[in-house]
């Protein structure tokens, strides 16, 4: 009896150790009218080491194309054009909110955009569910390990 008692301490203080350290990456995905003649802005904030994946789709009854850029918080505007389809990934180098931002230049339909960006955090450059398994693992094998040494032999 007194073994399993020990046993559902162990597993307890196990789990509140390991709670505390489960996150996951961030994904979003958005539709987003832009009007004829306008802009959207969707700011994403992102720590420096950030991998941010950004996808995005544009519909339109006429044509299916839309200008894109990002503006980085120290305010360098990197332009990809008119674009129908785009797939683009980076490394944010400064801590703050990235803007993307659409401009539907075409005067008479506003066009519809799905739009999809996935955030993966990175901690000593290895991916944060990574370490974090890692770090799980070695507070488990640490913790049989005490089991045993604190255990009576027989």
């Amino acid at each position: 009896m007194l073994k399993h008692k020990k046993c559902v301490i162990v597993l307890f203080v196990a789990l509140l150790l390991v709670v505390p350290l489960v996150s996951f990456s961030y994904a979003a995905t958005f539709s987003v009218t832009v009007p004829a003649g306008e802009e959207v802005i969707q700011k994403v904030d992102l720590e420096e080491g950030d991998h941010i994946l950004v996808k995005f789709r544009v519909l339109g009854t006429k044509s299916s194309y839309i200008s894109f850029l990002i503006v980085y918080p120290n305010g360098t505007e990197k332009s990809f054009g008119e674009l129908g389809a785009f797939d683009y990934s980076f490394v944010s180098d400064v801590e703050g909110e990235y803007e993307l931002i659409f401009v539907n230049k075409d005067a008479t339909e506003s066009k519809l955009v799905t739009l999809n960006y996935k955030i993966d955090h990175y901690v000593f450059g290895i991916p944060e569910l990574l370490f974090q398994a890692l770090v799980i693992v070695v507070i488990c094998v640490t913790m049989i390990a005490v089991y045993i040494l604190l255990s009576p032999s027989m």
